[in-house]
């Protein structure tokens, strides 16, 4: 039984970083489909930042240049570096996985494509 458990999000101020983690078990974080996703009140989920099996990374343009999406297998664990946090930043952050492999963008990689999800860390950027 595969379970994501994200923790690190909180309350900045603009230009602000955090990063996010995203503990994996269940299931060894090798050659996965991982990524975040974020949901602002009133708003639909969207794709932040992916990682697909081949280890490329996309990101969405609103973030790019400001996140990072990484991985540490060791640790079974995944990370979203923010930097220069804007207001719109402002959400609820999803790690989310699946066993898909081959090469993912941001745009293609949707809600529907991931099986597992976690339950949610808030980050608030005033």
């Amino acid at each position: 039984h595969v379970q994501l458990v994200e923790s690190g999000g909180g309350s900045v101020q603009a230009g602000g970083s955090l990063r996010l983690s995203c503990a994996v078990s269940g299931a060894t974080l090798r050659s996965n489909l991982m990524g975040w996703f974020r949901q602002a009140p009133g708003k639909e989920r969207e794709g932040v930042a992916v990682l697909d099996s081949d280890g490329t990374t996309s990101y969405a343009d609103s973030v790019k240049g400001r996140f990072t999406i990484s991985k540490d297998t060791s640790k079974n664990t995944l990370y979203l570096q923010m930097n220069g946090l804007k207001p719109e930043d402002t959400a609820m952050y999803y790690c989310a996985a699946d066993l898909a492999v081959g090469s993912y963008t941001v745009a293609a990689a949707e809600v529907s494509t991931f099986a597992y999800w976690g339950q949610g860390t808030q980050v608030t950027v005033s």
